[in-house]
């Protein structure tokens, strides 16, 4: 007798069914947004990548500026700690000298039995002997108060030094705390500016790190229209600044590290510094304390070497060389170059040299 199998059940409506499953699935993929193949997002336009790039470059100028300010904060504390700590340990030694010498005239005056000078001028066999060793028994006694005083006027002095250093230990480890808040910002920023970057094709931002005037990005010489830095430094008003322009120029082409001041990189007010400190003239280290660093002179009355600052809060400088152009390290995108200096807001001039 053959065997029978038990056919096994099919769905209900069969191949109809399915078709309507697979719409409904279809129709729910495309209320979800799931139909078909993800569109790749377009790429933002080069004229907005490049003002939203521009503005974090400027915030995260004005956060190294103030790093850069924190960070002179930092090491002044830090200098003063020192000195408070070195002080107090010459202070402590000499203390600690002065304790040994009254112990040692303590330790002296027990061994002589410390009687009463009444006493002794009584048993003493010579009186006059004895009125004469009194004598000069009771100026020692006032030197050696004259020494606890002093003594004690030392642990006053000590104690007042500590407490200058822990104030000043304070203070450096505010600093220090502030600087991690700016590095935090500082790279935050420029990290926002790569990824903007990042979205646009190696040839826009080769035209965004170039900018739209190249001839004022170049190095000068004969070829390009600018003029020669000998013609310019021999308009400066003086020899320091002529040395400080030399500098510039020569410095043309080194990278812009944030907190940077030469002698291979730089940011913008550490490049100001470093061609000043090259002509033996010592600047502030910030942007908002170079344009206080000498006499503040109008824009028609530029001469080479003097220093330019730009947008309302005064976070960007330049140093300037004549002919409506500038020195300045722009920004991680790009190393120091020439630019004019008209490329953005100007806030001032000084003249330090």
């Amino acid at each position: 007798m053959a065997a029978h199998r038990m056919e096994r059940p099919r769905p209900a409506g069969g191949t109809a069914a399915r078709t309507a499953a697979a719409l409904v699935l279809a129709g729910a993929a495309a209320a979800a947004g799931f139909e078909g193949p993800a569109h790749a997002e377009p790429r933002p336009a080069p004229d907005r990548v490049r003002a939203e790039v521009a503005e974090l470059y400027r915030e995260a100028e004005v956060a190294t500026e103030q790093y850069n300010g924190a960070r002179e904060e930092a090491r002044s504390a830090g200098r003063r700690l020192r000195a408070l700590q070195d002080e107090a340990a010459r202070r402590q030694a000499r203390l600690n000298a002065a304790r040994e010498a009254l112990g040692s005239a303590a330790a002296a005056q027990y061994r002589g039995g410390g009687l009463d000078p009444v006493l002794q001028l009584v048993l003493s066999p010579a009186p006059d002997g004895h009125l004469d060793r009194a004598a000069l028994a009771e100026r020692a006694g006032s030197r050696q108060k004259a020494a606890v005083g002093r003594v004690r006027a030392q642990l006053r002095e000590i104690e007042r030094l500590r407490g200058a250093a822990r104030v000043e230990l304070a203070s450096l480890a505010s600093r220090q705390a502030e600087l991690k808040r700016h590095r935090r910002t500082i790279t935050g920023k420029l990290d926002a500016a790569r990824a903007l970057l990042s979205r646009l094709t190696p040839g826009q931002r080769a035209a965004l790190a170039d900018g739209t005037d190249r001839a004022a990005h170049a190095p000068a010489d004969p070829g390009n229209g600018l003029a020669a830095p000998g013609s310019l430094t021999s308009r400066a008003p003086g020899p320091r600044a002529a040395k400080a322009v030399s500098y510039a120029y020569r410095k043309i082409g080194s990278p812009y590290v944030w907190g940077a001041a030469g002698p291979n990189a730089f940011d913008c007010s550490g490049l100001v510094q470093a061609a000043y400190r090259s002509a033996g003239v010592s600047l502030p280290r910030t942007t908002y304390a170079q344009i206080g660093a000498g006499r503040r002179v109008s824009r028609a009355e530029l001469l080479p070497g003097d220093l330019v600052f730009f947008y309302s809060g005064i976070s960007h400088v330049g140093l300037y060389v004549g002919d409506g152009r500038m020195i300045h390290a722009p920004n991680p995108s790009a190393p120091v170059r020439l630019a004019p200096v008209d490329h953005m807001p100007f806030a001032g001039a000084t003249r330090v040299a």
